[in-house]
């Protein structure tokens, strides 16, 4: 492993006080490699750091500035061989299942060359947690997904990087900016998924990478959506003048966003489901001009584990929406519409190359509802409703994530749809600032994550929606509630996946406890856990000046309670420059000390805020990919199954 020196995104600290001291450079020795037994030392993060000693300093606005800044600094040493983990806190206890720990997220968030990029912009950086239950071991590698932007952008021999696509959220300032065409910047940094002993990590505007589970090595990319199948009742057949219109403009837009600037014709979303009780992945895609139309083409895949495609469904629906999650049920896909226009000066400055490609889009508030698309899952579920008519939640929402979503059916024939999501308002959600980033400056500014004392409820918080319909499929009823009484920003809901797509009673999610001053909502520090029957949330909160990602539920070998496991979470203790895998009992969040282990990474690898995890039990029947096969397309394994 060669390490070499990370940078952080360049920004302006606020003038009302001095910067904070610089530790003292750690030093690496070049000929010592990276293995659990070798460790080098450190490399230097050219980036203020807070002084160990100063971690009881008052709650300042600079030194909450510098904590956000240090979520986001970049990493840039890799380690293939696994590096032991130091236990800090408590113990493995017996019984805890035998896994891998997999969580993805950008890694990079500036060039050599003065450019910097959006944090979902930034290349994407695999993380592996491995854990012998029984010798109560965990060890730790990281590599960077090799795409193809990145090999791009990489000098395999310096180390050096030179950013050459923008990336849909980002402009470079220090590479070609005005007629720069490579736009979609496939970084496969959002999500990862192990399925049939692959594992892969996703981005939400192409193809997912295989990656080799255990080495971390690439492999290629892989074609999930290589096949489709249109809808039974062939919805998407409309004749009207309309639909006709807006044939003829996605056949003007087709060679100039796939032409020019490569954007791939079915851009996969990033989230994914996984159907428990049929053992099977549910995967989503849609067109990539339908980004700039007010239509949405939405194809649904559902394979059995050896990757064998059972069904794929197009729904062809004719609004302007933004789908980032999704759920389902036993006889639907929900998806909810995140409402958007095509913004007319944007376009321009992001097709010249002045502004991001994502300009091109904003939020489109004017109705008061959101709507609900429910589509049928199977041809029996088919009913004389229309789907491509939403249902209109009574109250305006941007979606976010979504935990679970469940059916009941009576004995009339009436069926009972419950989905718990994230939500925010339009009013808060801006594409050009998610994580408080400003492309024109390249600057990372907090504030934007925090919104002033009166404004949370503008913020993520989890929300029930009910929908009743009859036995025709009409809809008696909508509703949306609060999913508990918890009041504080929240988001990342997750549940004991054994339960997906079933009635379950708790969720989990990150938030925050609101105890700093500058920084009330977001970075998140706090695990809730949420009785969504009696309406009760319990908590556990990090120390000070630490912060959590989203956390991952394992359900304990045996089944038993929904609760009987154990959370994952990784804690990001900014003042020291370190990061933990924590281990918490939900049984006890909330009663007492629900922390049940901690493992130290080397400040070395200290790594930036991460996206979505996954967790992979331990399997004799691993498969293992050649790196002969690198960089092979893989959809053909895919196809040839059907």
């Amino acid at each position: 492993m060669r390490a070499i020196s990370c940078h952080l995104v360049p920004i302006k600290a606020p003038t009302t006080a001095p910067l904070p001291r610089l530790l003292p450079p750690p030093t690496y020795n070049a000929s010592q490699p990276t293995t659990a037994t070798a460790v080098p030392r450190a490399i230097s993060i050219t980036a203020p750091s807070i002084p160990a000693h100063d971690t009881n300093a008052s709650d300042d606005a600079v030194s909450a500035f510098w904590d956000y800044q240090f979520l986001f600094v970049s990493q840039r040493a890799e380690t293939a061989e696994p590096v032991a983990l130091r236990l800090v806190d408590g113990a493995l206890p017996h019984g805890f299942p035998s896994g891998t720990y997999y969580l993805t997220g950008p890694g990079l968030f500036s060039d050599d060359h003065g450019s910097t990029v959006h944090p979902l912009d930034g290349h994407g950086y695999l993380r592996s947690f491995r854990i012998d239950g029984a010798a109560g071991r965990a060890e730790f590698a990281a590599r960077y997904i090799e795409t193809e932007a990145q090999v791009e952008e990489r000098d395999p021999d310096t180390g050096e990087w030179r950013f050459t696509h923008r990336g849909p959220f980002s402009v470079l300032k220090g590479g070609k900016m005005v007629g720069n065409t490579k736009v979609m910047k496939n970084v496969a940094n959002t999500s990862v998924l192990r399925w049939g002993g692959r594992l892969f990590c996703l981005w939400e505007g192409g193809d997912p990478y295989e990656i080799e589970p255990r080495s971390l090595e690439t492999v290629g990319r892989f074609d999930f959506a290589g096949v489709r199948r249109v809808a039974a009742d062939d919805g998407g057949a409309d004749g009207t003048v309309r639909a006709k219109l807006l044939d003829v403009a996605a056949r003007i837009l087709k060679p100039l966003l796939y032409g020019v600037f490569k954007m791939p014709p079915k851009r996969l979303l990033s989230h994914y489901k996984i159907d428990v009780k049929r053992n099977r992945l549910l995967i989503m895609s849609c067109n990539a001009e339908d980004m700039l139309l007010p239509r949405s083409n939405f194809t649904i895949f559902e394979y059995d584990s050896n990757f064998k495609l059972l069904q794929s469904q197009e729904f062809n629906i004719p609004d302007h929406l933004m789908i980032h999650d999704w759920a389902f049920t036993d006889s639907h896909y929900i998806l909810f519409g995140n409402r958007i226009k095509l913004d007319i000066p944007g376009s321009m400055t992001a097709l010249c190359g002045l502004s991001p490609m994502i300009s091109a889009l904003s939020v489109n508030p004017s109705k008061t509802t959101c709507p609900i698309y429910l589509l049928p899952r199977f041809e029996k579920n088919i009913k004389s409703r229309d789907w491509r008519v939403p249902i209109e939640a009574p109250s305006q929402m941007w979606v976010l994530h979504t935990g679970n979503a469940f059916e009941e059916k009576y004995e009339n024939g009436d069926l009972h749809i419950q989905a718990q999501a994230s939500t925010c308002s339009y009013q808060w959600f801006n594409f050009q600032k998610m994580f408080g980033y400003d492309w024109q400056t390249g600057k990372l500014d907090p504030s934007m994550m925090n919104l002033k004392r009166g404004q949370e409820t503008l913020l993520p918080h989890l929300v029930n929606v009910s929908i009743k319909l009859d036995v025709d499929g009409n809809c008696q009823d909508c509703s949306v509630d609060s999913l508990t009484e918890w009041s504080k920003p929240t988001d990342f809901p997750v549940i004991n996946q054994e339960f997906s797509g079933g009635r379950n009673t708790y969720v989990y999610a990150s938030s925050s406890s609101g105890s700093r001053r500058a920084l009330p909502h977001f970075p998140f520090d706090t695990v809730v856990k949420m009785n969504t029957v009696t309406k009760v949330t319990h908590t556990w909160s990090t120390g000070r000046r630490r912060f959590i990602g989203e956390p991952v539920f394992i359900p304990k070998a045996g089944g038993g309670a929904e609760d009987d496991g154990f959370l994952l979470v990784v804690e990001y203790a900014v003042s020291t420059q370190r990061c933990y895998l924590v281990i918490l009992d939900p049984k006890l969040i909330g009663k007492r000390n629900a922390l049940v282990t901690r493992f130290e990474v080397p400040r070395h690898l200290n790594f930036p805020l991460g996206f979505h995890g996954f967790w992979a039990p331990t399997s004799p029947t691993e498969r293992h990919v050649s790196s002969s096969t690198r960089n092979r397309d893989f959809s053909r394994d895919c196809i040839g199954a059907i």
